[in-house]
């Protein structure tokens, strides 16, 4: 069985992890965010699978910081 792998665009991005573009750009050059990937001059993406484990080691660390479970 094969993984298919799928890109998502900024805007998607945002949506799912709740920030906006100043916010995920700071990260990014701190290097706490995944980077995109750029496909042309003017076209990045982000691969949806970086995203989600993103998103899950923020849920873990809160978990482990005594936040919500």
């Amino acid at each position: 069985m094969s993984t298919r792998k799928t890109f998502l665009r900024f805007g998607s991005v945002s949506d799912r992890v709740g920030l906006k573009k100043s916010a995920i750009y700071k990260r990014i050059t701190e290097g706490t965010f995944p980077a995109p990937i750029k496909l042309s001059a003017r076209c990045s993406v982000w691969d949806e699978s970086s995203i989600d484990a993103w998103i899950q080691r923020q849920i873990d660390a809160a978990q482990s910081a005594g936040g919500s479970k």
